[in-house]
C-alpha cells in the first residue's frame, strides 16, 4: 500500500527542473512502486479526480484550517485518501455540505504541511507540477517495458493517461493491442503546423494533398451510435446538450455509427460567418460580448473534414483519402469547402476564396496519412495570411492614463513542451478594446496567483490569440526570443494552457 507522502515528494520534484529526462526517472521510479494504484497516482499527478465533482467548493477547501502533522508522523496512504474522495462524491442531500466539511476537515487533519498544500491544489485545479503527458507517456513506457508506439496508441485512443498506466502496466501487450476507438469515447483531435506560407506547404506536402478552407468556428468531434448523438469540443469536454442544432443533423444521416471531425460555427444569411465569439457563447464558454453584434441563439452549421470511424469500422489508421472517401459517401451535404490534388494556381484560389468569404484561410494535408491524435505534426499544416499564436496569460499590468484602473499590459507566455511553466515571450496592449480591458480586469482577478503593487500574476489557464510580424533574438526572456508588434486579436475560451503553442513553435519564427 503506497503511502501519500511518495506521491507527494515526487510532485515536489517534479516541480523543482526543467529536464524532461529528470522528470521521467522520478514518474518513473514512483509508477513502478505503486502496484495497483498506478492508475490513482496517474491521475492526481495530471491534476486529475477520479470521481470528477466532489460537491465542494473553492471557498470550501481554501477555508480550511487544519494544523498540519509533523512530517515524521505522515502515515497517510493513497488508499484512504482516494476512499475520503468517493465519499465526498456520493455524500448527499440534508446536512451533506456539513458532512463533506468534516470529512475534508479529517483528512487535513491527517496531512503533513507538504501533503495539505498538495490536496489543496489537486482540490482547486492548482496542481502544476509539470508533468504532462508527454512526460507521463514516457515513464510509462519505461516501467512498463511496452512497445512506445502502442503505449502512446492507447494514451491516444482513450485520452486517459490513467487508464492507458493501468492497460500497460498492469495488462500489457495484449491489453494494449485490444485497445481501439470506442464510440461515445472522444479522441484527443490531430493538430496542424503553421506553415510559412502556402508555396511552402504545397512543396513539403504534395502531390497528393487536399487544401480545406480553414473556418473561423470552434472544433468540434461528434459520435453517433444509433439515435443516440454525442458532440465533445477540443477539449474533449461533452457539449451534447447545448447544440441539438448539431445533434439533429448528424442524427438524420444515413449510417449506424460514426465519429466524425469537424468544425462549427454561425453564418451570416449570405454565408460569411459570424463573429467568433457568437459561436463559443453557445457552449457556455468566457468570452467578452461584441457590443455590436446581436447575441441571440443562432443556428450552428457543421462543417466536417475528416472520417474516424463508419458502421463499426475504424478508419483512424487509414490514409486520409480513404477517410475522405468515407465521409464524401454519406455526409458531402456536410464537406468543409475543399479542392483535392489542385495545381499551385488552383490552391491560391482556393485560398484567396477562403479569405473573401470571411475565412481565416487554408489547412494544407497530406492524402497519404493516418490520422495522428493528440499530435501536431507536418502532415497538416495551416496557412494563414498573416502569423498568430495562441499564448497563455501569465498575468497583467495595471495601466495608466485613460487606462487607469483597468488590467492593461499582459504578459505572454508560450507553453514547454517538457513539462516546465510557460515560457515567457512577451507583452503587448495593443488590441485592447474598452470592452476587452473591461472584461480583463473583471476577469483576470478569478484567475490570480500572486500580485504586487503593479501586476496581477495569473495562474496559466486563459488562451489568448496574438498576431504578430514575426519574432526576434533577445536576452530579455528565458526563452531567448520575443515577438514583433503583438497586438490581441481575441481569447480563446475554446482553448485550455496545454493547447497554446509552445516556445518551439514561437523560436520557429525566426528568420
Amino acid at each position: 500500500m503506497m503511502r501519500f507522502s511518495s506521491v507527494v515528494q515526487a510532485s515536489a520534484a517534479v516541480a523543482a527542473t526543467r529536464s524532461r529526462t529528470a522528470k521521467t526517472a522520478v514518474l518513473r521510479e514512483l509508477l513502478a512502486t505503486a502496484a495497483d494504484e498506478v492508475g490513482l497516482v496517474v491521475a492526481w499527478l495530471s491534476g486529475e479526480i477520479p470521481q470528477g465533482r466532489l460537491g465542494i467548493g473553492w471557498r470550501t477547501v481554501r477555508g480550511i484550517d487544519v494544523a498540519p502533522i509533523p512530517d515524521e508522523e505522515s502515515l497517510l496512504t493513497v488508499s484512504e485518501v482516494d476512499d475520503t474522495f468517493t465519499r465526498l462524491a456520493t455524500t448527499s442531500g440534508a446536512g451533506s455540505v456539513a458532512a463533506r466539511a468534516e470529512l475534508l476537515g479529517n483528512l487535513f487533519g491527517r496531512a503533513t504541511a507538504d501533503e495539505q498544500n498538495f490536496l489543496l491544489r489537486l482540490l482547486t485545479g492548482e496542481l502544476r507540477q509539470g508533468a504532462l503527458a508527454g512526460v507521463m507517456v514516457e515513464a510509462i513506457i519505461a516501467v512498463s517495458e511496452q512497445p512506445a508506439p502502442l503505449v502512446r496508441r492507447a494514451h491516444m485512443l482513450t485520452g486517459s493517461l490513467s487508464e492507458t498506466a493501468t492497460s500497460a502496466i498492469d495488462g500489457g501487450r495484449a491489453v494494449l493491442e485490444g485497445i481501439g476507438l470506442q464510440v461515445g469515447r472522444a479522441v484527443s483531435p490531430m493538430l496542424a503546423t503553421p506553415a510559412e506560407d502556402l508555396d511552402s506547404a504545397l512543396a513539403s506536402l504534395g502531390p497528393d494533398l487536399v487544401v480545406d478552407h480553414k473556418l473561423d468556428g470552434a472544433r468540434i468531434q461528434v459520435h453517433r451510435d444509433g439515435d443516440e448523438v454525442a458532440v465533445f469540443t477540443r477539449t474533449l469536454n461533452d457539449v451534447t446538450a447545448r447544440v441539438p442544432d448539431l445533434v439533429a443533423a448528424v442524427r438524420e444521416l444515413p449510417l449506424r455509427s460514426v465519429i466524425l471531425d469537424g468544425e462549427t460555427l454561425t453564418l451570416f444569411d449570405d454565408g460569411r460567418p459570424r463573429p467568433f465569439q457568437e459561436t463559443m457563447s453557445r457552449f457556455g464558454s468566457m468570452v467578452e460580448e461584441d457590443p455590436g453584434v446581436d447575441s441571440g441563439p443562432r443556428l450552428l452549421r457543421p462543417f466536417f473534414f475528416d472520417c474516424l470511424h463508419l458502421d463499426g469500422e475504424d478508419l483512424i489508421d487509414r490514409p486520409l483519402v480513404e477517410r475522405l472517401d468515407a465521409l464524401d459517401s454519406f455526409a458531402p451535404h456536410l464537406r468543409i469547402t475543399s479542392v483535392r490534388n489542385p495545381t499551385p494556381e488552383q490552391a491560391r484560389h482556393t485560398l484567396e476564396a477562403a479569405l473573401a468569404a470571411g475565412h481565416e484561410g487554408v489547412m494544407v494535408k497530406s492524402l497519404s496519412g493516418p490520422y495522428a491524435a493528440g499530435r501536431r505534426g507536418k502532415a497538416w499544416q495551416k496557412v494563414k495570411p498573416v502569423h498568430t499564436l495562441d499564448l497563455v496569460v501569465l498575468g497583467a499590468e495595471w495601466g495608466s492614463g485613460r487606462r487607469t484602473g483597468y488590467l492593461s499590459n499582459i504578459h505572454l507566455g508560450a507553453r514547454d513542451p517538457d513539462g516546465g511553466p510557460p515560457v515567457m515571450v512577451g507583452k503587448t496592449f495593443k488590441g485592447l478594446t474598452d470592452k476587452l480591458l473591461q472584461w480583463q480586469t473583471e476577469e483576470f482577478p478569478k484567475h490570480e496567483d500572486h500580485r504586487d503593487s503593479w501586476t496581477v500574476y495569473l495562474r496559466p489557464e486563459i488562451v489568448v490569440e496574438i498576431e504578430l510580424d514575426g519574432v526576434q533574438r533577445s536576452s530579455r526572456y528565458p526563452g531567448g526570443v520575443a515577438l514583433r508588434f503583438a497586438r490581441v486579436l481575441r481569447y480563446r475560451p475554446d482553448k485550455t494552457a496545454d493547447l497554446a503553442d509552445t516556445i518551439d513553435a514561437v523560436r520557429g519564427l525566426l528568420r
